[in-house]
């Protein structure tokens, strides 16, 4: 998949970024565990949402407040920036986002990796049962 986004311009990203943006957390929202990192379509295009959230790291535009709502609930830990939630940017909210998607990619990945080694040690073992 190439990365055909639109580049950001002194900081700042055209609406359709910031709408897809917002899809890309809508299917964060809807992500199944067991499923791969979901996809949002640019112009016909998959993109997972792992690569909209980083295209938009650096992106200095105010995220509107639907959307702040929608990261901060997310968080485990209370916001301590520097600035009020109110003014939130688009990089604090697609950097937040960017570690939730590995870090769920990496509880996905390390239950694949136990469900391995069980089998391994059941067949090892001599076990057959799955």
């Amino acid at each position: 998949m190439n990365n055909r986004l639109p580049e950001l311009h002194e900081g700042h990203a055209p609406i359709t970024l910031h709408l897809l943006f917002r899809d890309a957390l809508e299917a964060y929202d809807d992500w199944a565990n067991e499923t791969d990192v979901p996809v949002v379509y640019h112009l016909g295009e998959p993109m997972p949402i792992g690569t909209v959230f980083v295209h938009m790291r650096d992106c200095t535009d105010i995220l509107p407040n639907n959307m702040v709502s929608a990261i901060t609930e997310r968080l485990t830990k209370p916001w301590s920036g520097a600035s009020s939630l109110d003014e939130m940017t688009f990089s604090t909210a697609a950097r937040v986002m960017c570690v939730m998607v590995r870090k769920r990619q990496l509880q996905r990945s390390g239950s694949d990796v136990v469900a391995f080694i069980r089998r391994f040690e059941k067949l090892r073992s001599g076990r057959t049962d799955p």
